[in-house]
């Protein structure tokens, strides 16, 4: 009996070097896996025993394709877990990740490796290297030295034993989060409690209990399209509590309580930065960031609150007067998003879902594509030829004329197989791989609401903004023009990897860019100025609110990596006092952000979500130079193309950024357009 080859290990002969999504099963991805470790330690025992002098070409080069076929089939089997899994497939991450684990510390901590990879650093100013390959170079030994070459047997093993421990840790983490939300289901019998939800989430809501067998009930869940609908429309306080309640609580106590799992994961990030001679996690993660350190962040955020903290009070002012209105004195955290839109109406006669039929998902698609046409050159050209890992995924040819840029995949829609939130990945990133320098492969996944079997996807702004948010990480990726992967597309610092991303949000507010993509569904008409006007004017709106609560998300971070969390007891008081200084409304007692902060415990963000605020700093100063010269000014944007978008993380960020402005970032551009003010 012949079995066929396995996908993950053959020749991939697509016309792009495509993934063979439609080949590849999920008894495929263990053997894999574990014959790419094997190939891939192999090459290292080469590498090790090589015994011609150490040089950049036979140490760093090598370092970097060492694992090309492992990269390749694990990056498939990790993106897919997150996107399109099952319950094999997270049993078999729990599995596999620790083997991959492993491997990386044999690597980092093989005294002969590093002493080749020394040798080499040592000798940097005398290799004639370009800039980029200095980075490569300087990349690598720090990643040794911050990895643990540098320490002792004991300490070594200790490291290991770390390392494995939360390799198992984060997919566990990620695991209870994914079932926390997927598990909860509310059917609601009785329409009349549904009042002033909006048609459109109705209608999906009743198609969902009609795919489980209740056609007489609605449904919603704690995906964001069935969620947010709820708590931002609904009438029924009782209900806005209840839903709530259940989002705000997940993974918090039950059958997938992460408690237990976030603070194991905490205590071993500090104990490993402890091992490699740091202060904290906080200070380890920082000193490779453009922070630099915790002090220099808590003082970046401390700014922000002096401005915040006033402008949020005032707010919340406003709110609880609108909600005094209604009868209601006592305003709770269930309340806002409700009174929010209810004081955005009372403010600029403006609701937001009156926008949703002018922003249908494949509108928005092309006018995303026609922003990076009149900005970058771009054509992106569907191709339903290209495999795909699910039905709603579908793959494009990005081109910049006759140059082939790469593929661009995109997934919009929540399924139970799919990890909430939205995030831009790669299956393959631009630079050197299998012999050739490789276009890149990238992929952007979304939570967005569905379409229902009478209307198309109808977005909210927010998801229009986040769309826009996920095709500029994506626009870094598929315009990098790297020579390696390591310091290629998205592989910058991660408080400078959010400029990208959030300078494209800035073209949703403006009517100018709003007329390429807002038509209605229906009518094709374009919105309409004054909603548009209402839009801008709105952008701003509970600025104060906002940016405190990201504010918050920093303030947990950073209280759970800047300090040793081996004594806290109980997560959720910890988490009361992290967030004091940015609380608004009293704290909710059975509720927790930790227990579902993908970002940090299972994500790349720990002592890094402050990058959010950061980069906003940036990109408010980036795109004030878009306003000064034009929307669509094409000197700027190939400025920002080729000193931004296409240098990845070859050159230093500030270096970057200065030489497409001018200048280095000024410091108080976001405030400016948040609070209008600088005089604090």
């Amino acid at each position: 009996m012949t079995t066929s080859p396995n996908p993950l290990l053959s020749a991939w002969t697509g016309p792009f070097g495509e993934a063979p999504f439609h080949l590849i099963q999920t008894e495929h991805y263990g053997p894999a896996i574990r014959q790419t470790l094997d190939m891939a330690r192999e090459n290292l025992k080469v590498l090790r025993e090589n015994p011609a002098a150490p040089n950049f070409e036979n140490t760093i080069i090598a370092l970097e394709t060492l694992s090309e076929p492992l990269d390749r089939a694990s990056g498939i089997f990790f993106n897919l877990v997150e996107a399109e899994s099952n319950e094999e497939m997270r049993a078999l991450s729990k599995e596999l990740s620790p083997l991959v684990s492993a491997f990386a510390n044999d690597l980092q901590l093989d005294p002969i490796v590093f002493q080749k990879v020394k040798a080499v650093h040592d000798k940097m100013a005398s290799l004639k290297l370009t800039t980029e390959q200095e980075r490569l170079l300087e990349k690598t030994y720090k990643s040794f030295a911050r990895n643990g070459a540098l320490l002792g047997d004991s300490a070594k093993s200790k490291l290991r034993e770390i390392d494995e421990e939360l390799s198992r840790l984060g997919p566990q983490y990620s695991d209870h989060v994914l079932k926390a939300t997927t598990s909860r289901e509310f059917f609601i019998a009785d329409k009349a409690r549904l009042a002033g939800i909006p048609e459109s989430a109705l209608e999906a809501a009743h198609e969902a209990a009609v795919a489980k067998g209740k056609p007489n009930e609605w449904l919603f869940t704690l995906d964001a399209p069935s969620f947010l609908p709820l708590v931002t429309y609904c009438k029924d306080r009782a209900l806005r509590e209840e839903i709530w309640r259940a989002y705000s609580s997940r993974a918090l106590g039950g059958e997938f309580d992460n408690r237990e799992t976030l603070q194991r994961i905490a205590v071993l990030r500090h104990q490993r930065a402890k091992l490699l001679g740091y202060e904290t996690h906080a200070h380890y993660v920082l000193e490779e960031r453009m922070a630099k350190n915790p002090q220099k962040v808590m003082a970046f955020l401390d700014r922000l609150d002096s401005f915040a903290r006033p402008q949020a009070s005032r707010e919340l002012e406003k709110l609880q007067a609108i909600a005094a209105q209604d009868g209601n004195t006592d305003l709770k955290p269930w309340d806002v998003a409700y009174y929010i839109e209810k004081l955005k109406h009372t403010e600029y006669e403006f609701d937001e879902e009156a926008l949703r039929p002018y922003f249908p998902l494949e509108s928005v698609l092309k006018g995303v594509f026609e922003h990076a046409r009149r900005l970058y050159g771009l054509e992106f050209r569907p191709n339903a030829a290209v495999p795909v890992y699910h039905p709603d995924v579908r793959a494009f040819e990005v081109w910049d004329g006759s140059k082939f840029i790469g593929i661009f995949y995109t997934d919009f829609f929540p399924r139970k197989s799919k990890r909430g939130g939205a995030w831009m990945t790669a299956f393959r990133d631009q630079g050197l791989f299998e012999g050739k320098v490789q276009r890149p492969h990238i992929s952007i996944v979304c939570n967005f609401t569905p379409p229902t079997s009478k209307t198309p996807s109808l977005l909210s702004y927010d998801e229009v903004r986040t769309l826009f948010h996920e095709f500029g990480h994506a626009l870094h990726g598929l315009l990098s023009e790297c020579t390696y992967r390591s310091v290629a597309g998205t592989n910058v610092y991660w408080d400078f990897v959010e400029l990208p991303s959030q300078v494209m949000e800035n073209w949703t507010e403006q009517k100018e860019s709003l007329d390429l993509f807002a038509h209605h569904h229906e009518t094709s008409e374009v919105l309409p100025a004054e909603l548009a006007h209402k839009l801008k004017l709105s952008s701003r709106f509970m600025a104060g609110w906002y940016c405190l609560r990201q504010l918050a998300f920093a303030h947990i971070d950073l209280a759970w990596h800047a300090a040793d969390p081996s004594g806290v007891t109980d997560v959720e008081e910890f988490e009361k006092k992290a967030v004091a200084r940015a609380q608004v409304l009293p704290r909710i007692d059975g509720t927790s952000i930790s227990t579902s902060f993908s970002h940090i415990f299972a994500g790349g963000y720990s002592a890094g979500y402050y990058s959010y605020k950061w980069a906003e700093v940036l990109d408010a100063d980036a795109f004030s130079y878009f306003q000064e010269h034009g929307l669509f000014d094409r000197e700027i944007a190939m400025k920002f193309r080729e000193h931004v978008l296409s240098k990845g993380g070859s050159e230093h960020p500030s270096v970057l950024f200065e030489r497409f402005r001018g200048r280095g970032p000024d410091a108080d551009a976001l405030i400016r357009r948040d609070f209008g003010d600088v005089t604090n």
